[in-house]
């Protein structure tokens, strides 16, 4: 199987330009890139697919260029609704370092930034020597504009698509970057510059686009979020826990193509997998096997040890076992209470909300319903304290099976 062919095996082909590019792809001949934007200090998990195609094409030959959009991003691409807010160039600048650290973390590229071969770009220039190069007509009628043009859209916004036409001759002729890949909703703008190149460079240059699938839910609903919001690469925005938590979630209908969109387990270890799964599903064993792949691969060894290890402790009760900073990775969003003072165990379920009442509160704690750092406690005078708390700092309250409290010292 080739690398094209297997790309298309998991899912990951949506487009191409030309299907010459397939052979150059597989010999990895090319110099392609892929581009953000900085509007965000992280990626999350419905940006992932396309750095992990990247990825892919890099593990053959194939040199990736990361383009970071200072003067695209400073502009905004048209999104359906509004105009996007206009950023300093401070946090621009900010995003861009953080954007650029995470993408190394899972391949080598050259970074870039369009910034630099902008800024000094006069009006005059701009129009005469690329402006004429775009048919009005044609850019009206590229998808991401059409959704705009009942609502309105600013003349900074449907000048996105230039600067990034404009972007990708720079490298064609800079670097001698032939191929730019891209989600799906991003066709319009590849094949853009690839008409910029043509017409600035002849019918002989040879430059190619290739789209990755946009990710779908199986009910057809937007692919990563979950109940918090997005799923960040970030860990100070989503923990290794909570990332593990999302992926291991994953329904029954969409864990396959999820482990060969997005894993780089082998074709034949998801066959193997695939073999488990529909044999005895409520094992999840499809599901603990992407929850692991994607958590070592984005948050290392350490953050899956640490994933596994709460999810683990939660699930037996032994919350005990558990360092302070996986209490905080574990619970971290839930509401607290905080506690100067030592506090009878019947008033600690009350301020928690764990109970509505004193008298609840004692029948959860006589019938054994009220766990204390793990440990069962049916002791109506036992008092929770900052020297029985998990480090010294904090007391979890567990009443039935999944209802957590949480109380800070």
């Amino acid at each position: 199987m080739t690398l094209f062919e297997e790309l298309k095996w998991r899912g990951l082909i949506h487009s191409v330009t030309d299907e010459a590019v397939i052979e150059k792809i597989n010999n990895g001949e090319l110099t392609f890139y892929l581009g953000a934007d900085p509007t965000g200090d992280s990626l999350h998990v419905g940006h992932l697919l396309v750095y992990l195609f990247a990825k892919r094409l890099e593990s053959v030959g194939n040199k990736p260029i990361f383009l970071i959009g200072g003067a695209t991003g400073s502009i905004g691409d048209p999104k359906p609704g509004s105009e996007r807010q206009l950023l300093s160039a401070e946090v621009t600048k900010h995003n861009a370092e953080c954007l650029y650290e995470q993408v190394k973390g899972l391949f080598p590229a050259i970074l870039v930034n369009n910034y630099d071969w902008t800024h000094n770009l006069d009006i005059l220039t701009f129009l005469r020597y690329y402006g004429k190069f775009f048919n009005v007509n044609y850019m009206i009628n590229k998808e991401t504009v059409k959704a705009r043009l009942d609502s309105g859209i600013s003349y900074t916004e449907f000048s996105y698509q230039i600067l990034q036409a404009l972007d990708f001759e720079h490298l064609y002729k800079e670097y001698n970057c032939q191929l730019q890949v891209g989600g799906q909703d991003q066709w319009g703008n590849i094949t853009g510059g690839l008409e910029l190149i043509r017409k600035i460079h002849g019918d002989e240059a040879k430059a190619y686009g290739v789209t990755v699938p946009l990710v779908l839910k199986s009910d057809g609903t937007k692919f990563g979020k979950s109940e918090g919001g997005a799923v960040w690469l970030n860990p100070e925005k989503t923990s290794p826990y909570h990332f593990y938590q999302f992926w291991i979630n994953t329904p029954d209908a969409d864990v396959m193509m999820r482990l060969k969109q997005f894993t780089f387990l082998s074709v034949e270890e998801i066959y193997e997998i695939e073999k488990s799964f529909i044999a005895e599903p409520h094992l999840r064993v499809a599901q603990k096997a992407l929850a692991k792949a994607m958590t070592e691969l984005i948050h290392g060894a350490r953050g899956l040890e640490q994933a596994e290890k709460i999810t683990q402790a939660l699930f037996s009760g032994n919350i005990s076992e558990l360092t302070v900073e996986e209490i905080e990775m574990a619970f971290g969003g839930m509401p607290q209470v905080e506690v100067e003072e030592n506090l009878p165990l019947i008033d600690a379920l009350v301020i928690s909300k764990a109970a509505s009442s004193k008298r609840e509160a004692r029948q959860f704690i006589e019938n054994g319903a009220v766990l204390v750092n793990g440990t069962q406690q049916k002791d109506l005078e036992f008092v929770v304290s900052k020297d029985n708390a998990i480090g010294k700092k904090y007391t979890i309250i567990r009443r039935g099976k999944k209802n957590y409290y949480l109380l800070k010292h």
